[in-house]
């Protein structure tokens, strides 16, 4: 017998079994749904979007170690698959995350309560989630309305802010002088808060586009609008060039989104490059990763913005509501603008509640969301990646998305 299969019983002393683990793909999002032989079904997603196929492949990959396996065991089946290979990457990750949470999904299920309640600590941390919602425009004037918008719907924060706005990717990147992009940048960030007044935080997104001379001077520039954080103003591929930037800006850095495991949060942690730590997750490899980084984080100091992006679903939602309910060191989550409307409200059925800027904290078993029934055929998959979308600059160069 292989040393993960050791059966666990219910009452009664029948085995508690995996039977199947499927990757389904509906309309551009790839999940897993985890079934047991005695009726419990889990759902997770992968947060490799744009390597969605090679995804599922890794899924099919260790179903084969999965099936038959007590689904109990989250912990020891995580660290086998983990271990199983020698290479890792966004598409293993996210399997492995989609499969983590789906597991998860089950356990609360079984023991008849929220995944928080298993995650640690018994209860949860807060009674609710202050979220902050996208404003994402082509435009400063549209910017600045969906900010008022937000305002009026009670939201207290919002975010994937960019103060060099979001013109369409297909359209050719103006390059700027130096002078002329820090002051834009800035001007439109004096923009966003004129329209947020005071009592709104701003969570700005920079994409990874600026280099060290850049960010450090913009930085400077936009500290009197007080942002809540700079997220990722440069690449986060050099841990030592994050550390180099927050230690000569005042602003705080928010980052880790494209991290995979809790060794990279260490380094960047190690290197006092952040203040927000952005967990994915569904990328990271699922809450039982994730909710060890957030307690690294808090060992020093570092609040947790989980990311949960527009390009996933409320299921993605649902997993981050969970590590947030669980953790006392978060600080706010991203919430995607359309994620209580079509198509993804007809994808997923969720029992979170938004009122005012919060997310209630589910208190039915499992992760609080799941397929709707008709979600369980697969179709409609539209790739998520649409051919290379790295942005083009007028002189022929490419930057980061």
């Amino acid at each position: 017998m292989d040393p993960g299969s050791t059966p666990r019983f219910r009452p009664g002393g029948a085995e508690i079994k995996i039977i199947d683990v499927k990757p389904m793909f509906v309309s551009k999002y790839l999940y897993v749904r985890i079934e047991t032989d005695d009726g419990h079904v889990g759902i997770g997603e992968s947060g490799a979007w744009g390597f969605l196929e090679a995804s599922a492949e890794a899924v099919h990959t260790f179903r084969e170690y999965l099936i038959g396996q007590d689904p109990l065991r989250i912990e020891f089946h995580w660290q086998y698959l983990y271990q199983a290979f020698c290479f890792r990457g966004a598409a293993i990750m996210g399997a492995l995350a989609a499969i983590d949470i789906a597991l998860w999904d089950i356990a609360g299920k079984f023991y008849g309560v929220p995944v928080y309640r298993l995650l640690g600590g018994g209860e949860r941390c807060r009674d609710k989630l202050r979220v902050y919602c996208h404003v994402k425009s082509p435009s400063v004037e549209e910017s600045c309305s969906l900010i008022r918008k937000a305002r009026s719907e009670g939201f207290t924060a919002v975010g994937h802010l960019n103060p060099f706005l979001d013109p369409p990717r297909e359209e050719t990147g103006k390059s700027l002088t130096f002078a002329r992009k820090v002051r834009t940048g800035a001007e439109h960030v004096a923009r966003f808060r004129e329209a947020a007044g005071e009592d709104m935080d701003l969570c700005l997104e920079l994409h990874r586009r600026l280099d060290l001379a850049e960010a450090e001077a913009l930085a400077r520039e936009i500290a009197q609008f007080r942002p809540l954080f700079y997220e990722d103003p440069i690449k986060p591929e050099n841990l030592d060039s994050m550390g180099d930037l927050a230690r000569r800006i005042s602003l705080p850095i928010a980052t880790g989104e494209r991290l995979l495991n809790i060794q990279e949060f260490a380094m960047l942690i190690r290197r006092d490059a952040l203040r927000y730590a952005r967990i994915s997750v569904c990328a990271v490899g699922g809450l039982t990763p994730a909710k060890k980084i957030a307690a690294l984080a808090e060992g020093f100091g570092i609040k947790v913005v989980p990311h949960n992006p527009g390009n996933l679903s409320p299921i993605s939602t649902a997993a981050c509501v969970q590590l947030s309910a669980a953790i006392p060191n978060f600080s706010i989550l991203e919430l995607p603008a359309d994620d209580y409307l079509p198509p993804k409200s007809e994808i997923v059925e969720t029992s979170i509640a938004l009122d005012r800027g919060y997310l209630g904290i589910p208190t039915i078993p499992g992760i609080g969301a799941g397929l709707r029934k008709e979600a369980f055929e697969e179709k409609g998959f539209t790739h998520s990646r649409k051919g290379a979308r790295a942005i083009v600059m007028d002189d022929g160069s490419c930057t980061n998305r």
